[in-house]
């Protein structure tokens, strides 16, 4: 009996949303939306996640990162936040130079950065200037399109010499050689040596638009500065990198003058490829569900307009209702009906969001591929758990009120109900 009962109020449910098919789809749109959106911005935040963490790794996790200023085990050093901190100098770079085998380095590059206008006869083009040391290609596992890479005795003489993006390249010659040719930067002329292969985005920088000068050109006869933005240095496979990254912090102590062996005074960060995975990985994750939770926002107003449209069914069935009650139906009939049919709106709505998100989700990772990035099309169980749940939750909450109104209704007034 109780199976027939709930089998004849499903069979009520769906009848009474297909009447009105219009009215019941515009009811819906709001769920569909909020749960596209939250699909669409987890598998996007998942995409772009691995993408960042691809490309650490592809870098490789022997990496060692030196920055000038301190931070905290959990957040970036200061100089990241834009503010200039001139404690990572020549002398540091040189001893670490000068105990390379000591510590274990197999390849160590200097980085300063500025940005500046190239010009080539009637052309130019903005670019990001990066100075690097001579081991920028093997530190990177990064190719040359064409011509060679400065050596480390122009890095010392600091020559006048440019290795060229593969964008600025594009922008300045076209189809003409660039090798041999002179360019202007910063009012000084420099001769192109090379082009880089074509890379694209490299954590958050689009290297087909840098030019890679010898470091100490840029910080001496450019910036005139004697201070670098970073260290970069990457370890022997053979190595412990926990032990690399103590040592190189107690050289630099010596170098900076600090007695004090725990860290707390350090003017400088050291970090790892692994402990920038980890930051990353929390970062981007503590973003896409913030997002997410945003995009769920809208599932509320989704179901603000279930619960309208579901006061206005009260009102229109008033006599139903009625009639159902003075023929034996209990208040939780009348109550189980209207929820069920809140329900249904919230997940049938929730069913075509998931779609609708998987299929925008597929599109979008075909056109970033399209754009050359490695991007992973995910769409993961828990965001598909999550819209439904949240739209049968929605639909719940917000239609226990008119399920409710429907209850109360006394069986004479509604009958007589106009």
């Amino acid at each position: 009996m109780i199976f027939l009962s709930i089998k004849q109020i499903f069979k009520t449910s769906i009848r009474s949303l297909t009447s009105n098919k219009a009215r019941s789809f515009l009811t819906m749109l709001g769920i569909i939306i909020g749960v596209a959106s939250v699909i669409v911005i987890i598998s996007v935040g998942a995409g772009a996640q691995s993408l960042i963490l691809g490309q650490i790794e592809g870098i490789g996790t022997n990496l060692i990162a030196v920055t000038p200023g301190k931070s905290d085990d959990s957040g970036p050093p200061t100089s990241v936040m834009g503010i200039v901190v001139t404690s990572l100098d020549d002398n540091d770079l040189k001893l670490l130079e000068s105990n390379q085998e000591l510590i274990g380095i197999s390849y160590l590059s200097a980085s300063i950065t500025s940005s500046a206008i190239a010009s080539w006869r009637g052309n130019s083009y903005g670019v990001n200037m990066e100075g690097v040391s001579s081991s920028y290609l093997d530190l990177n596992k990064t190719s040359l399109e064409s011509g060679r890479f400065f050596s480390r005795e122009e890095d010392n003489n600091l020559s006048k010499v440019v290795v060229l993006g593969y964008t600025v390249k594009q922008e300045l010659f076209g189809e003409t050689n660039p090798i041999g040719e002179k360019i202007k930067l910063k009012n000084r002329i420099f001769e192109v040596i090379g082009v880089i292969e074509e890379r694209g985005q490299v954590l958050f920088q689009n290297v087909d638009d840098m030019i890679f000068l010898p470091a100490k050109t840029v910080q001496k006869s450019i910036l005139a500065i004697n201070y670098f933005n970073k260290l970069v240095i990457k370890t022997e496979e053979s190595v412990d990198i926990n032990q690399a990254v103590s040592e190189i912090e107690i050289f630099l102590r010596d170098s900076h003058g600090i007695s004090d062996q725990s860290g707390d005074s350090d003017d400088f960060t050291v970090r790892t490829a692994a402990e920038l995975l980890d930051l990353m990985r929390t970062v981007t994750d503590a973003l896409r569900y913030f997002l997410a939770m945003m995009a769920s926002l809208s599932l509320v107003v989704g179901g603000v307009g279930i619960m309208n449209i579901m006061l206005i069914s009260v009102n229109e069935r008033t006599r139903e209702i009625g009639l159902r009650k003075a023929l034996g139906a209990s208040n939780k009939n009348v109550t189980t009906q209207f929820l069920m049919e809140a329900v249904f709106l919230t997940l049938i709505g929730g069913i075509i969001g998931i779609i609708l998100g998987i299929i925008l989700s597929w599109i979008i990772s075909l056109i970033v591929v399209y754009l050359g990035y490695s991007w992973s099309f995910k769409v993961s169980f828990f965001s598909i758990f999550l819209a439904v749940s949240v739209s049968a939750l929605i639909g719940l909450i917000f239609g226990i009120y008119p399920a409710k109104k429907a209850s109360k209704l006394e069986p004479v007034e509604a009958l007589s109900y106009e």
